[in-house]
């Protein structure tokens, strides 16, 4: 019996908790000398006794069959170190721990190497780094036609080198891509301006959605430092999750005010294909949001018309990986079925020791159909497939 028993299920966000020598080992002898070590960054500070007794603790059930009977049994234990987790940095352990969750697909995400990419603050070197991340993301999934690999494409570079790099990493096996939601630089043009066009014209025209993911914000942030000048500590949470109750409270900022911006300023109505999922920013603020981008436009109207409301784009568009515990059968009560998909967040500890029963523990009211549209349903329409 698998974990999802009888659901059919796509995972639409889960990682790869990275060796420190995952991109070394796939780039180019020309990026290679441009790249950072893992350990430079400090945004998710590696811990080496933990990487090293990840690789100590694989080879060890790999070798006896007793210990990965141990680790089969554990395989939902989210107090584990990530690197600790069946399939966190294997490729073929993780088609294996596919099977034992029994999930029909899953989209796999980078993490310590996304941070190892992003933070270099030179552009060649960014544009080296994210060049071979998406290689790596690639390789680590092309075995398997179910596991999905998201590279990353930093806007923030200009449209002309994301093309080339969106071009590169569809070629290197990426399914689709990680944007930035700000450009940090405020003398440079919004991602939503038309010299952008190119590039959410290569996932229209490939029907593959973006992914908005709360790690890649371009720097944003929603909360001001001078709010920490309060005499508290602030309480982490772990993993991509933000420090403090005022950084989960907003964690939704940064996907919020670029999705807007991608409705408000007509690129999706320029890309009629183009989709986009937001992943860890949460679900409970959706309510709130497609009324304020019906009134917002109603405001305006005498400026600017839009074919249809503004929330019935992000409807259509839109999909949105909630929480494990938050109030999902209210969002859906609130917002429709259509919008919200099921994510494990595995093998990070936010997706919880059991995300399938802490989400259906708030979905209790819901019908056969809203859960299969969540479960599957949704994801499927996201890529085209339905």
């Amino acid at each position: 019996m698998t974990y999802a028993g009888s659901r059919r299920i796509i995972d639409a966000d889960s990682h790869v908790i990275e060796l420190d020598d995952f991109l070394h080992r796939a780039s180019s002898d020309n990026d290679r000398p441009l790249l950072a070590s893992m350990h430079e960054q400090s945004e998710l500070p590696v811990v080496q006794a933990g990487l090293d007794r990840g690789r100590e603790l694989f080879e060890k059930r790999q070798a006896d069959a007793d210990v990965m009977e141990k680790f089969v049994e554990g395989l939902l234990d989210n107090t584990k170190s990530g690197w600790n987790r069946l399939g966190a940095f294997d490729p073929h352990e993780r088609s294996d721990t596919l099977d034992l969750l029994g999930f029909e697909m899953q989209w796999v995400l980078p993490t310590f190497a996304f941070h190892q990419v992003a933070h270099v603050g030179d552009n060649a070197r960014l544009e080296a780094g994210a060049r071979t991340l998406n290689r790596a993301m690639g390789g680590f999934c092309a075995h398997d036609p179910r596991l999905k690999a998201i590279g990353y494409l930093p806007l923030t570079l200009g449209p002309d080198v994301a093309v080339g790099l969106l071009q590169q990493g569809f070629a290197d096996g990426c399914y689709s891509f990680m944007v930035d939601t700000n450009e940090p630089n405020d003398e440079r043009p919004s991602f939503t301006h038309p010299s952008f066009d190119p590039v959410w014209a290569g996932f229209a025209e490939r029907a593959t959605p973006f992914v908005v993911h709360v790690a890649v914000n371009g720097h944003y942030r929603a909360v001001s430092p001078s709010f920490k000048n309060n005499s508290l500590t602030a309480h982490e949470l772990g993993g991509d999750a933000p420090a403090g109750e005022l950084g989960v409270i907003t964690i939704n900022s940064s996907a919020e005010l670029f999705l807007s911006a991608m409705i408000f300023d007509g690129v999706f109505a320029r890309h009629p294909e183009l989709r986009g999922i937001s992943m860890e920013h949460g679900a409970f603020w959706l309510p709130s949001w497609l009324k304020g981008l019906d009134y917002t436009s109603k405001l305006f109207r005498r400026h600017r018309s839009f074919d249809e409301a503004p929330s019935e784009t992000a409807k259509r568009r839109i999909k949105v990986s909630p929480f494990a515990g938050e109030p999902v059968g209210w969002v859906m009560e609130n917002v429709g079925a259509e919008m919200i998909v099921f994510a494990s967040d595995y093998p990070h500890p936010e997706g919880t020791a059991d995300p399938i029963a802490k989400f259906e523990a708030e979905m209790q009211n819901c019908d056969q159909a809203t859960m299969d549209a969540f479960y599957h349903g949704n994801m499927l329409d996201l890529m085209g497939a339905s």
